[in-house]
């Protein structure tokens, strides 16, 4: 189809104001959060309803037009990519909360409601929702929904998936499936929500989603201990665990880190080699009883500080510190890099030390920001975009990090997806066998190859020719072998 032919169909489906395709306009959404991949898309689409979207996927799979669902665009592994030649389909105009069922504990949302939103909404009922990453001011459910989300309070609670119990679902063809049991606690048959769920945008797009929410817990205690470096801040979260102490969260960040956040937000946190922020929540005396314990194994650690939050405001002010991580980068660097990667607990000394070294060896900095309970590590590797090769080696060494997180028996990722970024390190941890049946999966959904093409897999996995009304775009036919 001629482009100009795409964006009358488009404007019939969604009116003038829900089509962009001026190619200034267009640069807005070449890329998501990790900027080092631009991709200037042929369209932008913002439907209002599940409706429109069906027509739009309809209309690209009868044209034969790749497309990707794109949401806030604060996700960090390029998941959002645009396809040259492609579709964008970008959800924040569907914003609504649909359904509020507190009986069942669920809530029922559009893909483009901001994460904070959801708790917003509940908050003087007593509730709230569990997941929260870092970017939950911003990001939307929907990203939330195919990164698989997690956030500072993971450790105790899960991760997205732990917490949406249905999904309307846009598929490939632009038919309509509902996956999941919404509000009833399961569905038997095969767990099609769980595999949609992180699966980065390449099985369709998600037009409606029920949440559970959780009762507030009757106590929180929360306690900002600063350590002289990473091996004792370490050593404080191997005793707090290994005590039989399951906090909600235990937060990590470095000297670094630690400078950057106090430049950006001013959290007044101490002069330190490495701070935890440890919360426990829960019956009050429980809490209390794991609060105090876990305050002397903070001390038996060497910490030179303890400061425990005496209300709610010197508890927001902990956590705005450590939300702002990644932004305040910016006020001790002009460009980074971030990398998501996970590793046993236990690992967790040997590869901070592994990082300091391999930045030494390129003679970089790299600050540390993670989750210390599950050793989900977010090392963000500083660097100037305006010297030639500096972006080039930064990602460089960030993939070198990405190695030693496996040779430690770590994984790929933690919360952030593979999307463009990792697609490459895939082969080693995978063998072509795990990444063929991976591929059946994504055949089952997307046949054609049109949602969210080039993304997650290191290989064009094509699916063969099938029958049907696809007709592949000829860009899309004549590029795919060169996709990689």
């Amino acid at each position: 189809m001629e482009r100009s032919r795409l964006i009358q169909a488009m404007e019939d489906i969604l009116g003038p104001e829900g089509v962009i395709h001026e190619r200034e306009q267009l640069r807005t959404y070449e890329c998501d959060g990790l900027m080092n991949y631009r991709v200037i898309p042929d369209l932008v689409v913002l439907p209002v309803n599940a409706e429109q979207v069906q027509k739009i996927v309809r209309l690209c799979y009868d044209e034969g037009i790749p497309y990707v669902a794109r949401g806030s665009g604060t996700g960090l592994s390029g998941g959002a990519l645009p396809v040259e030649s492609g579709v964008l389909i970008v959800m924040s105009r569907m914003k609504r909360i649909l359904e509020v069922d507190l009986e069942n504990e669920r809530v029922v949302v559009e893909p483009g409601v901001i994460n904070l939103w959801v708790s917003q909404e509940v908050a003087d009922e007593g509730y709230y929702y569990a997941p929260d990453p870092a970017s939950q001011l911003v990001s939307s459910i929907g990203g939330n929904l195919a990164e698989n989300s997690g956030g500072v309070h993971c450790l105790k609670y899960g991760f997205t998936t732990n917490h949406v119990t249905g999904a309307e679902v846009v598929l490939p063809d632009g038919s309509v499936a509902h996956l999941g049991g919404g509000k009833a606690p399961d569905e038997p048959g095969y767990d099609l929500l769980g595999a949609f769920v992180g699966s980065e945008g390449t099985l369709g797009i998600a037009t409606s989603i029920t949440l559970r929410v959780l009762r507030k817990p009757e106590a929180v205690r929360t306690l900002l201990a600063a350590f002289k470096d990473t091996e004792e801040a370490g050593d404080a979260v191997s005793g707090i665990i290994g005590g039989g102490i399951v906090p909600a969260a235990i937060e990590m960040m470095d000297r670094l880190c630690l400078e950057a956040v106090e430049v950006a937000v001013s959290p007044g946190f101490p002069d330190a080699g490495a701070v935890l922020i440890v919360e426990l929540d829960g019956p009050e005396a429980e809490v209390e009883n794991q609060f105090e314990r876990t305050m002397k194994i903070c001390e038996d650690s060497n910490a030179s500080e303890i400061r425990v939050a005496e209300d709610d405001a010197e508890r927001a002010l902990f956590w705005k510190g450590r939300k702002a991580a990644f932004a305040a980068m910016g006020r001790v660097s002009n460009d980074y890099y971030v990398q998501d990667s996970v590793v046993p607990r236990t690992e967790l000394g040997a590869v901070l030390k592994r990082i300091s070294d391999l930045g030494e060896e390129y003679g970089m900095r790299v600050a540390n920001v993670f989750h210390a309970g599950d050793g989900n590590l977010h090392p963000l590797v500083l660097y100037d975009g305006e010297v030639e090769g500096e972006a080039e080696k930064a990602e460089k060494l960030a993939g070198d990090i990405v190695f030693a997180c496996l040779e430690h028996g770590g994984s790929l990722t933690g919360e952030h997806g593979i999307g463009e970024d990792k697609k490459k390190y895939m082969p080693k941890m995978f063998t072509e066998e795990d990444l063929d049946t991976m591929q059946l999966l994504r055949c089952a959904f997307d046949p054609h190859y049109l949602c969210n093409p080039g993304k997650m897999f290191p290989t064009p996995r094509l699916c063969g020719e099938r029958p049907g009304p696809f007709r592949m775009h000829p860009v899309q036919k004549a590029g795919l072998a060169e996709l990689f």
